[in-house]
C-alpha cells in the first residue's frame, strides 16, 4: 500500500509572512483553552493586540472562564483569519498555540503593552484599568496555517515572533515615530491613505510600530504592513513606511 502524499507544503518565506500578518492584523480572535471545571476544549472570543516582539496580547477579567483556565493551564490556541464572501473555508486562516504569561500591574512591561492596546483599540479604556482585567502575553510554540485550498504549512513559534536586537530601542522611541510622522509627514499619511484606497472609511491613523513593520487602522479595519526585513535601530522604520506607502497602491 503507498504512503498517502502530505497534504502540506514547504514552509517558505510567503508563507511566514502570511502567517505573520494574519496574527498581526487581527482586531479579534477565537481563544481555545482547557476549561479546568470539565477538562473540555473551552472557545471564546477576545480582543487583540501585539507586543513589541510580535507575541499576541489578550486582555481579559479575572471573572471569565477563560482566565480561570489560563491561571490553571497556560495552554491555549488561537484562531485568526477572516473569511469574505462566498466559501469561508476558501480564505486563509491561523492556528497558532501558545503558551500564556500574565503580566504584571505596576510593571514598565504592563505600561507598554497597556499604551500599544490602547492605540489598537481605544474604547477598552472604559474597562482596561477595572482591577479584574489583566493582560497575557500568548508566547507561540508552533502554528498552523491554512492559505487556502491545497495550501497548508506548519510553522515554529520564532517564525512569528520578531527577533530584533532593535526592540527594545524602538519600543522607547515608538510614540515618539508616530508623532513625527503625524507632525513631519503629512505626505506620507496621504501616500498611505491612497494605497488603502477602497478599504478605509474615514481619517486613517498608524496605531503601531515595531521592528518588523507597522500597523494602520480606520474605523472598524486594521491592516498590517510587514518590511522586507526588520529593522537595525529605530531611524530606519519612517523611510521602510515610506517604501511602502509609495508603492503600488492597494486598490
Amino acid at each position: 500500500m503507498k504512503d498517502q502524499a502530505s497534504v502540506l507544503r514547504e514552509t517558505d518565506g510567503q508563507a511566514r509572512t502570511l502567517a505573520r500578518t494574519l496574527l498581526r492584523s487581527a482586531r479579534y480572535a477565537g481563544l481555545a483553552v482547557l476549561d479546568p471545571a470539565t477538562g473540555f476544549p473551552f472557545a471564546s472570543r477576545v480582543l487583540l493586540g501585539t507586543d513589541i516582539d510580535g507575541v499576541p496580547v489578550i486582555l481579559v477579567s479575572a471573572l471569565s472562564t477563560h482566565t480561570k483556565a489560563l491561571e490553571n493551564d497556560p495552554r491555549a490556541s488561537l484562531l485568526t483569519g477572516e473569511p469574505g464572501k462566498g466559501d469561508p473555508l476558501a480564505y486563509a486562516r491561523l492556528t497558532t498555540q501558545c503558551l500564556a504569561e500574565g503580566v504584571e500591574r505596576g510593571t514598565p512591561l504592563h505600561e507598554r503593552i497597556r499604551t500599544r492596546f490602547l492605540n489598537r483599540h481605544a474604547k477598552a479604556k472604559l474597562y482596561i484599568d477595572f482591577p479584574d482585567f489583566r493582560f497575557f502575553r500568548l508566547l507561540p510554540q508552533s502554528a498552523s496555517l491554512n492559505g487556502g485550498f491545497g495550501r497548508a504549512y506548519i510553522l515554529e513559534g520564532s517564525d512569528l515572533t520578531i527577533l530584533s536586537p532593535a526592540n527594545d530601542a524602538v519600543a522607547a522611541r515608538a510614540e515618539d515615530i508616530v508623532r513625527d510622522l503625524v507632525d513631519n509627514h503629512p505626505d506620507l499619511l496621504r501616500a498611505l491613505e491612497t494605497r488603502f484606497k477602497g478599504k478605509i472609511d474615514g481619517t486613517l491613523r498608524v496605531c503601531g510600530v515595531d521592528s518588523a513593520g507597522f500597523d494602520v487602522i480606520s474605523g472598524d479595519y486594521l491592516s498590517r504592513c510587514e518590511f522586507e526585513e526588520p529593522v537595525t535601530n529605530p531611524g530606519e522604520i519612517i523611510p521602510h513606511i515610506s517604501k511602502i506607502a509609495y508603492s503600488i497602491p492597494e486598490i
